[in-house]
């Protein structure tokens, strides 16, 4: 067993006290209120824990908040569960209302000691508390698989495994590590999930493999946003873009020695591409494990992980949450039309703004980062467009949109997206954001290649200033 294993069987012993103090108060409780995210991770871990209350015949009740509601939120129910969330807020309004305890259930960094009591019965169960990196050892659904562990419903660890990929668990190295590990061995036993060392080209599944291509990776290549050139490129490959029966291929129909051909015609272009140092990174963007729902159709967004958590990402972001707990739970035959209406419609939004931004030429390019207004664009979706845009600009800096929020408090979502390569530099984008968001009267923070902030309207451009003199390319 080396270090880290060691590690994660000490913590994950620790963490399992409290999975079980969990599983009494909520064997006590005749009704729940359940506070969970609004994105892929805490739709995800909200939908577990209503799977839980179902197989157990709880009353429960389950909203999706935002980050900044957390320190509002009340609750008379006998217990109040927080997923994917409160860690890094105050909870103490929730818990000196809430009519008897609270669980937490983050794996965000937290602001309180671990132990800490407030009014009423206080349990929060957080990685980060035992010495593990809560952004790549577990996510918020996660937890709340471990949870329904503790009642022995393996059946739903699949839904571990959609929270931690919709949450960009195995970005960084291409696979899940961690306690993720032991989610995914759960969910291999009971033959719901199946993973393959493969081609992390999107759309496995549902884009043509010529399209898959043209849209691969955050480097500008040949192959980027030109589909003639990438059928080009796969017929001298010899691979057949078309199977015998005049059929598009996509990458789960390619054999292995097509897919080894492919990798290595990959890492020899993005090789011309880069700077020697990234060099040793680059098999990593262009192959790691791919995992794939057994219970799944071939051939539709469900089968495999990635492309599910971006319909129920979809869901989110159109403030559709119920609609997403419903695909996830299984209820998918009663919401189909509606579903596949609104993941149509979230894709032409989102091409239709990229475009604009790119004809009017909003990106300003500074020294050391990239940025445009977005006004106009959804704050739920600048981010997805900031990173559509990457590939289409200087990949070796940062790329931030911003666009406004109205509410009681007016100002900026900021998002930022950059190259994976820039994470494998040691650059942790979220920490940076964190500090500077703080310095301009906001808030922020998030992973090393993909975070935002909000910030008050008057200081935006601190913010850019800031940002831009904080890292030097």
């Amino acid at each position: 067993m080396n270090l880290e294993e060691g590690n994660i069987t000490e913590s994950r012993n620790q963490m399992d006290l409290l999975f079980n103090k969990a599983k009494d108060k909520i064997l006590d409780a005749e009704d729940i209120t359940i506070y969970t995210h609004t994105d892929c991770d805490g739709i995800t871990a909200g939908s577990i824990l209503s799977s839980i209350l179902d197989k157990l015949e709880i009353d429960h009740e389950v909203n999706f908040v935002e980050i900044n509601q957390v320190d509002t939120l009340t609750s008379d129910t006998d217990l109040t569960i927080v997923s994917d969330l409160g860690a890094g807020q105050d909870i103490s309004n929730l818990a000196n209302n809430s009519n008897k305890s609270v669980i937490v259930l983050d794996h965000h960094p937290p602001i309180r000691r671990l132990g800490t009591q407030l009014k009423g019965d206080l349990i929060e169960i957080n990685p980060n508390y035992y010495g593990l990196d809560g952004s790549y050892t577990i996510s918020g659904g996660g937890l709340s698989y471990l949870l329904a562990k503790s009642f022995h419903f393996y059946d739903l660890s699949w839904m571990g495994i959609l929270s931690a990929v919709g949450d960009m668990q195995n970005s960084m190295t291409g696979k899940l590590r961690g306690l993720n590990k032991e989610i995914l061995h759960d969910s291999t036993e009971v033959g719901c999930v199946d993973y393959i060392n493969d081609l992390l080209l999107y759309g496995r599944n549902t884009r043509p493999l010529f399209v898959a291509l043209s849209y691969f990776g955050d480097i500008h290549l040949p192959l980027t946003n030109n589909r003639n050139e990438c059928i080009h490129f796969l017929e001298d490959l010899d691979i057949p873009v078309k199977n015998e029966l005049g059929t598009v291929r996509y990458l789960c129909d390619l054999s292995m020695d097509e897919k080894s051909r492919l990798f290595s015609e990959l890492l020899k272009m993005m090789t011309r591409e880069v700077p020697d140092k990234y060099i040793k990174y680059l098999p990593k963007l262009i192959s790691g494990e791919s995992y794939e729902f057994t219970f799944e159709q071939d051939y539709t967004s469900f089968k495999d992980a990635s492309e599910y958590s971006t319909v129920i990402n979809a869901c989110g972001r159109n403030n559709c949450h119920e609609l997403g707990m419903e695909v996830i739970k299984g209820n998918r035959h009663l919401i189909e039309d509606e579903l596949q209406s609104l993941v149509k419609q979230h894709k032409r939004y989102l091409a239709q703004n990229m475009s604009r931004v790119l004809e009017e030429g909003s990106v300003e390019i500074l020294d050391n980062i990239q940025y445009f207004n977005g006004d106009g664009i959804k704050p739920s979706v600048v981010g997805t467009i900031a990173g559509m845009l990457l590939n289409n600009y200087d990949w070796q800096k940062p790329i931030v949109g911003y666009t406004h929020v109205n509410g009681e408090n007016e100002g900026y979502k900021v998002s930022l997206r950059c190259s994976k390569l820039l994470g494998y530099d040691g650059i942790h984008y979220g920490n940076i954001v964190r500090k500077i968001s703080e310095k301009c009267g906001g808030s922020g923070g998030g992973h090393s290649v993909a975070c935002g902030a909000y910030i008050p309207e008057d200081n935006i451009g601190q913010f850019i200033n800031l940002l831009n003199n904080a890292v030097k390319i």
